[in-house]
């Protein structure tokens, strides 16, 4: 009982704190603020991993898309010291037209990336019919790390 009331208060905090920053920042106004039925909400995803493969363009001229796999892993030791390592597959979509071009022009399979944005899901349809609901990230922006270290220099 007492955990669920230091969260409820802790995440009462939170909200009171973030809330007029997202305010700020999304240039809402007050009159959309008002509203009791309207309450905030957030959808942040923050990776850190590896690319899987080279990126690939999907959609059409009208709507294009680069659309890339990104690995991120967390290890576990059991306590007779065996250690659990699971790696998590991401697909990361880009739509932003310049990181979209820029992903698609140096971004390489292995590459070590930061990849901030949001989480979305969507119906896919499988070749035998079957609809599938399938997530992804919706970057905002990526960092990208150097992939190799550069051994052209002695």
């Amino acid at each position: 009982m007492y955990g669920t009331l230091k969260m409820n208060w802790l995440t009462q905090r939170v909200v009171k704190s973030v809330g007029p920053l997202l305010q700020n920042s999304l240039h809402i106004t007050s009159t959309q603020c008002n509203n009791q039925n309207t309450e905030k909400t957030i959808n942040q995803v923050t990776l850190l991993g590896r690319v899987g493969s080279d990126p690939q363009k999907r959609g059409n001229e009208e709507h294009p898309v680069v659309n890339f796999p990104l690995a991120t892993h967390f290890s576990y030791k059991y306590e007779s010291g065996d250690i659990l390592q699971r790696t998590d597959w991401h697909r990361v979509s880009v739509f932003r037209p310049g990181l979209r071009d820029t992903v698609y022009k140096f971004l390489k399979k292995g590459q070590r990336v930061y990849v901030t944005g949001k989480l979305s899901y969507g119906e896919v349809k499988l070749d035998d019919g079957q609809v599938r609901t399938a997530s992804t990230v919706i970057a905002d922006d990526i960092i990208f790390f150097q992939s190799q270290p550069d051994n052209t220099s002695k």
